[in-house]
């Protein structure tokens, strides 16, 4: 992947991180499940962490 190519990942893994954070504010609100929001964001910070590394490789 080119570094605008990971750049770009990135800011998508971020908004996707934004909104299901949102999403879990909202069910834990009205005492929803949110084991599945919980590990949707763990995934998704391992692969912010994963392409940080690969930008900072870049540099």
């Amino acid at each position: 992947m080119t570094k605008k190519e990971l750049e770009a990942k990135l800011d998508e893994l971020k908004s996707d991180y934004v909104r299901i954070q949102s999403d879990m504010d909202k069910l834990e609100y009205v005492r929803g499940r949110v084991s599945s929001a919980e590990a949707q964001l763990i995934r998704l910070e391992g692969e912010i962490s994963e392409i940080n590394k690969k930008l900072e490789a870049y540099e």
